[in-house]
Formats: structure tokens, sequence, C-alpha cells
């Protein structure tokens, strides 16, 4: 694996995040940063902040302290729908695909312009995707609700590309997903990593995101309690065990 130099700027740029939900405060001055062509996993037991940090960072949540920056610019507390037109796609968790959608509508109907004309990743257009995923070309006609949830993880990831994101996000992407199906996924996180694509990803299979991931963090009740790359991690096994339950 190629390391990501840490000369590069980040893209992602997150420092000091403190969010919750009512009076439950839940992420306790967290950092975090992702550099263009980077894989960083976001690791932790269920519970300890994970998509409560997604969604400060994908505008569902706003933050009640800190800053999050995108490409040098500031977008903490802004809407969904404007960090998304800065280049941000997440693949939620649970997929969220469309019942009475077909696979083709999905894509065909979320594709639109990269935000940022000078980025170097290719275009994802309908038929790369279709390369990319095989099995979505076979079922192109079949209802989002007519999909096996491995399909629909696929297709999910498919139409979060359309979009050509600068930095995808995906929330525990293997989850749920028959071992067949999720080494798919691996394979596809891959090509794109080799794509150049920047990559957030949460999921709990850390021996698979070992040859994937550039950088991992690890959170334990809404702080950071580590952070290094994949050989620091595979090398100490006692964290699996203190922080990830493995």
């Amino acid at each position: 694996m190629t390391p990501i130099t840490t000369t590069l700027k980040p893209l992602l740029d997150a420092k000091a995040i403190e969010a919750g939900y009512g009076a439950s405060q839940v992420l306790f001055g967290i950092d975090i940063d992702v550099r263009p062509g980077e894989v960083l996993a976001l690791l932790g037991r269920n519970g300890m902040g994970k998509s409560t940090l997604l969604k400060v960072l994908t505008g569902t949540l706003k933050p009640l302290r800190g800053s999050v920056r995108f490409d040098g610019t500031d977008i903490g507390g802004a809407k969904p729908d404007v960090i998304a037109r800065r280049g941000v796609a997440i693949v939620p968790e649970g997929r969220h695909v469309f019942p009475n959608l077909s696979v083709d509508e999905h894509l065909r109907a979320f594709a639109r312009p990269r935000a940022d004309a000078k980025h170097s990743a290719p275009r994802w257009t309908v038929e790369a995707l279709y390369g990319l995923f095989p099995r979505l070309a076979e079922r192109k006609a079949n209802a989002g609700n007519q999909l096996s949830g491995g399909e629909q993880q696929m297709l999910a990831i498919a139409r979060a590309l359309t979009t050509h994101p600068r930095l995808l996000i995906l929330d525990e992407a293997t989850e749920g997903l028959a071992p067949v199906i999720r080494e798919e996924i691996w394979r596809c996180l891959a090509t794109l990593k080799a794509e150049g694509e920047a990559i957030l990803v949460v999921d709990k299979y850390v021996q698979r995101l070992l040859p994937l991931a550039d950088r991992h963090l690890i959170l334990e009740r809404g702080r950071v309690v580590w952070r290094g790359d994949s050989a620091a991690l595979d090398a100490d096994r006692s964290l699996w065990a203190r922080y990830l339950g493995v």
C-alpha cells in the first residue's frame, strides 16, 4: 500500500467537535481529517459516537462546538444539500434505497456533474458503475424492494458515486451482509481507492480494513482514544480487544 503523504492538505478537516442530542452530549473534542486519495477507517464499538460524528460531517446534526472545513471552506452547521454539493456523499447505514425505483432509475435520477471540475478522479457514469457492479447491471430493471441486502448496498454505493463525490463516506459498509457480498464490497472499495477516491469508512471488520485503510481512528465514549496507520494497528492487537471487541 502506498501511504498518503502527510504533507497533503486535508480535504476534510474537523477540529474540536462537540455534539449531542438535547441535554446528552455524545462527542467530546473530536479531531478528524481525510486527505485527498486517502482511506480513513473510523472504528469503535456500537454507541461510541461514530454515527453522530458522521451526522455532524454531513450536516444532519449541528455541532455544539468546533469547526468543520472541506477543501478550505467552512461547512460546520451547513445544510446537508449544501455539503453534498461541495462534494461529500454518504452511503448511510440501512442503505435507504427507494422501493419503487428500479436500479437504473436510481442511478440516472441521482446523477449530476462533479462539484469541482478540477478534481482528477474519474467520472462515474452509469455505464462505468455497471462495470464496477456487474450484479447491478443484471438487475437494472428490478425495483429497490426486489434486491437482496447486498444488492441494495451495492446500489447505495453506486448511487452515491453518481454525484462524483470528492469524499465518499460509508456508515457500516458491510453490516449484515453475507461473506461473499462483503468481499464484493471490499473489492469495490479497493478499486475506488486505486482510482484516487477519498473515503471515510465505518466498519467492524478490522482485518479487512487493514489492507485498505491508510489510517485508523478509534472512538471510545465520544473521544478519540487512538489514531495511527495499519501497521501500528496490526502490531497492537490489545487495541482490538480493548476498544473494538475483536
